[in-house]
């Protein structure tokens, strides 16, 4: 699992860090609302746990931002507050649960659990971005009225990147989501299937390609 922490006590913060890494998930580690927000637009998470108060962005901002611009991952909201009206304004921003501080360790394990279990047990009969359809029935790519059929790895490719629109998505996450962490796949290997992906939007006549940001990895952009 990966895990976005964003809070601004640097204690806490690090403290949780180590607790998800001692239980061997990956984390990144932001203390303020802005740099949590490009974090989680940019990154792949299967979580991201946010403080409320943040310094330069708190976090009804970064959730309400998430929202707009599409970013679907499941957000914990952490806080000081137990007033009604806080809970709810985070639930209304976009925030999936909330844990009012000082709480247990165990328990936001378990709500964190919840959360990704949560969103693994949706099921979608179709994807969408930009003029591309992604059709779960029969494992077609749509655009307008051309379709190609995918294989199964290029489906799951394709899956993975239109619930992650706009996010940059590392080749590490990538085997580890359609292979699996113990799979003997390579990065060449990934390579190879963005290039079939690449052709087959091309040949369905899609604005959408597959854009490569260096030494970070991959997503979907839309050609003018």
């Amino acid at each position: 699992m990966k895990i976005l922490i964003v809070e601004d006590e640097i204690k806490l913060a690090d403290a949780l860090g180590e607790m998800f890494r001692h239980r061997q998930h990956v984390v990144d580690v932001r203390y303020d609302g802005e740099e949590g927000y490009f974090a989680a637009k940019k990154g792949s998470y299967d979580v991201v746990i946010l403080d409320v108060m943040l310094p330069k962005m708190d976090g009804f901002e970064v959730v309400e931002r998430l929202r707009n611009s599409k970013i679907t991952v499941p957000v914990l909201m952490l806080t000081a507050k137990d007033d009604v009206n806080s809970r709810v304004r985070g639930l209304d921003c976009g925030a999936d649960d909330y844990l009012t501080k000082p709480f247990a360790a165990e328990e936001l394990m378990a709500r964190v659990r919840a959360l990704v279990r949560r969103k693994s047990d949706m099921v979608f009969d179709e994807y969408r971005f930009a003029d591309i359809m992604l059709n779960t029935t029969n494992y077609t790519l749509c655009c307008g009225d051309k379709a190609v059929n995918l294989g199964a790895k290029e489906y799951e490719l394709m899956k993975l990147f239109l619930s992650n629109p706009a996010q940059v998505i590392n080749k590490d996450h990538i085997i580890s989501k359609v292979w699996g962490v113990n799979s003997n796949i390579t990065e060449n290997n990934v390579e190879v299937y963005m290039s079939f992906l690449r052709k087959k939007l091309a040949f369905i006549g899609s604005k959408v390609t597959i854009s490569t940001k260096r030494m970070l990895g991959y997503y979907l952009e839309e050609q003018a």
